[in-house]
């Protein structure tokens, strides 16, 4: 049964989009999904399903719709990609928490990069659902602007590397 890592967007983040953790564990298992883990408060949840990867996230998303009132977004990999989203970052000498990867819902446009502006120096790597941006002095206080990361969610590179690592466990 595959293993899929869920990542969910505008989750306890800056108020908005409240759900404990043990609430977003209850609603996959009621989904059927098997073996669901959460990882930290910010919207991350690893399952096993029978399901394909697109119909576990709409599936997903549509019972968080309704348990709050409109859907969250959420980002579905499976975990040979998440192993390597991980692996492929690019940007080694950057700190992995200063390394954001953006997962989107669809296939980043060839163009996505061409309208950033990056006032402090960032820089960015298109891959193929998902954008990295590294942010030399942190995203926190970050100027950039970049269009084609609004649909996604982002995680650094360190919360990236320790899905990577539960979802191998769960294949032991």
């Amino acid at each position: 049964m595959p293993i899929y890592i869920a990542l969910l967007r505008a989750v306890n983040v800056g108020g908005t989009g409240a759900l404990p953790m043990a609430e977003l564990k209850a609603i996959c298992e009621e989904l059927g999904f098997k073996d669901v883990k959460t990882y930290i408060q910010s919207g991350n949840v690893l399952f096993r399903s029978d399901e394909s990867e697109t119909a576990a996230e709409e599936k997903l998303d549509a019972a968080l719709g309704k348990k709050m009132g409109k859907r969250p977004g959420v980002m579905v990999r499976s975990r040979k990609e998440l192993d390597k989203i991980a692996t492929n970052a690019p940007f080694p000498g950057a700190k992995p928490n200063f390394l954001l990867v953006y997962f989107l819902p669809e296939n980043a446009p060839a163009d996505a990069l061409e309208k950033m502006v990056a006032p402090d120096g960032e820089e960015a790597k298109l891959a193929t659902r998902e954008i990295y941006v590294h942010y030399p002095n942190g995203s926190g206080r970050s100027k950039l602007k970049l269009p084609a990361l609004k649909p996604g969610t982002s995680r650094n590179l360190n919360t990236v590397r320790k899905l990577a690592d539960m979802a191998a466990a769960m294949d032991r």
